[in-house]
């Protein structure tokens, strides 16, 4: 649509909308546009407004004198962008006034209106290929997507997807961490297996898995990648990432997975996922006829199994564990940090802290905790040490029964529990540190001391376990609840006998003594 013409419709929808008793604010947030100008434009004028509008056409333009150098690169690379624009002027124009990107992109497609130059992309040609031979391709790619979990958290799960090119039998597996290099041949091999054979050819994209570089068309492959195809004996075909014209068939996987299989699936675990791919694509992935070739590919799979290599097992069909040694000092380094480790069975809370040599089998990030074993969240910056009160925290007590046992230490339990729960509602992301504070300090403290502590923390509104800490050890028994002075000790009134104390001082006779009165230097 002309800029023109836009411009002009926002203007009557402005004046529209008013009349229809918007306000100001309410117009700028429905159209998105500035306050300033939909006042401005209000205050304007039909006429007023076309005669801005024609002002602005006419009015010159800080790159005018440009305007030759960039006619000329639009007619001959129609496709050219802005920003590109804006590289040519500065390399071909030193004396180009500095200016931003929004207005070398205006001034271009001021040129482009005026001198009716469209935006031409060059089109890739394309043209339509026969069917591939049964036993001859495989395409392979991976995707990720984000789960729900039956607790309404976000989980991200990864998956790879191969699918034979012939008869479109396709295949998924997911994994809760990201693909290396060792679980991407692990899921070949779950591939290979479940179809029953491998394809003479495997195309993918140039991916960190598979590829270390490159090397300027001379592909370098990752050392246990390049292992594994030599054992296995089939053939490598690299395109583009994201490239549907070179792999559209296993990108359509994807997309089939995401829409069809994921899409509002709730999240339990990755073994029950991986159960319910296997189903899906059993009675709907490969058990309905393929839109392009009109065949169910199960049934297409009797016909391409001959023309595949047999499969044999090639690795034990285990996933590759990902160890780490915790150190004598109970950490666990990796990737420059440092975590700390906790090992102890759930219901041993002593020693929380015991040095193990230890190997497991850790997920890719850290999964967090385990049932036995935990690790601290994983930290990005490289040398950080990490370390959390979570694990501190003695969890074998519920809430409640921690606050029962805190309430038993008062002489009136119930006004105890009223207090409890107000510190409860304060701090209730902190209720456990709060309750172990008020229960450590109640176990050194006698029973006056704790109900007077008690009444002045409810006369005062005082909600949180270090306050009542510091009453604790500034109140004595037989102190009145409400102080009548306050001098330096607020709770008792009284003042401790070391403020009484006075420094000692020297007289003037002892100075006069080391002087000589007439030069008025040391002796």
């Amino acid at each position: 649509m002309n800029v023109y013409w836009y411009k002009f419709m926002t203007y009557h929808e402005i004046h529209s909308l008013n009349r229809e008793g918007f306000t100001i604010r309410q117009i700028s947030k429905e159209l998105v546009i500035d306050r300033r100008t939909v006042a401005r434009y209000l205050s304007m004028s039909e006429q007023d407004y076309e005669q801005m509008m024609v002002d602005q056409q006419d009015r010159d333009k800080v790159l005018s004198p440009y305007e030759a150098f960039v006619k000329s690169r639009l007619e001959k690379y129609g496709d050219t962008p802005a920003a590109q624009m804006h590289d040519w002027l500065k390399e071909n124009h030193p004396e180009l006034p500095k200016v931003s990107q929004k207005t070398v992109f205006n001034f271009v497609s001021w040129v482009r209106r005026k001198h009716n130059i469209p935006y031409v992309k060059a089109p890739r040609q394309y043209m339509m290929v026969e069917e591939l031979p049964y036993g001859r391709q495989g395409q392979v790619d991976f995707g990720e997507y984000n789960m729900h979990n039956t607790f309404g958290k976000r989980v991200k799960v990864f998956f790879f997807t191969l699918v034979l090119s012939r008869s479109r039998f396709k295949y998924v597996w997911f994994s809760d961490r990201y693909f290396t290099a060792q679980l991407a041949i692990f899921a070949h091999e779950k591939a290979f297996c479940y179809i029953g054979g491998i394809a003479k050819e495997i195309v993918c994209d140039q991916d960190r898995v598979f590829v270390v570089s490159e090397n300027g068309g001379d592909i370098i492959l990752t050392d246990a990648f390049r292992a594994y195809t030599r054992e296995r004996s089939f053939s490598l075909h690299f395109c583009r990432k994201a490239d549907p014209e070179s792999k559209g068939k296993v990108e359509n996987v994807v997309k089939y997975v995401k829409q069809n299989f994921l899409y509002n699936r709730t999240f339990h675990n990755i073994e029950t996922l991986n159960d319910e791919v296997m189903g899906w694509l059993g009675r709907t992935a490969n058990s309905l006829p393929h839109a392009v070739t009109r065949k169910e590919p199960c049934l297409e799979l009797y016909k391409e199994l001959p023309f595949l290599t047999p499969y044999l097992p090639y690795v034990a069909q285990n996933v590759p564990p990902v160890t780490y040694a915790v150190r004598k000092d109970n950490t666990i380094s990796f990737k420059g940090n440092f975590f700390l480790f906790l090992w102890a069975p759930i219901k041993e809370r002593r020693p929380r802290w015991t040095y193990r040599s230890w190997e497991g089998n850790w997920s890719y990030p850290f999964p967090g905790k385990a049932r036995r074993y935990a690790a601290i969240p994983f930290l990005r910056a490289g040398g950080s040490k990490s370390s959390t009160p979570d694990h501190k925290r003695d969890k074998t007590a519920s809430v409640q029964e921690m606050i029962s046992r805190a309430a038993g230490f008062f002489a009136q339990q119930e006004k105890a529990l009223k207090w409890l729960e107000r510190v409860r509602d304060e701090k209730p992301r902190y209720t456990r540190d709060q309750l172990a504070i008020i229960t450590g300090a109640l176990e050194k403290s006698d029973g006056p001391t704790v109900a007077l502590a008690l009444d002045y923390c409810l006369e005062k509104g005082i909600y949180s376990a270090p306050g009542f800490r510091s009453i604790l050890e500034l109140r004595k028994p037989g102190d009145k609840a409400e102080p009548k002075t306050a001098k330096l000790n607020p709770l008792n009134g009284k003042v401790p006998d070391n403020a009484n104390i006075r420094p000692e001082s020297a007289g003037i006779d002892g100075y006069s003594e080391i002087m000589d009165p007439k030069t008025k230097e040391i002796k």
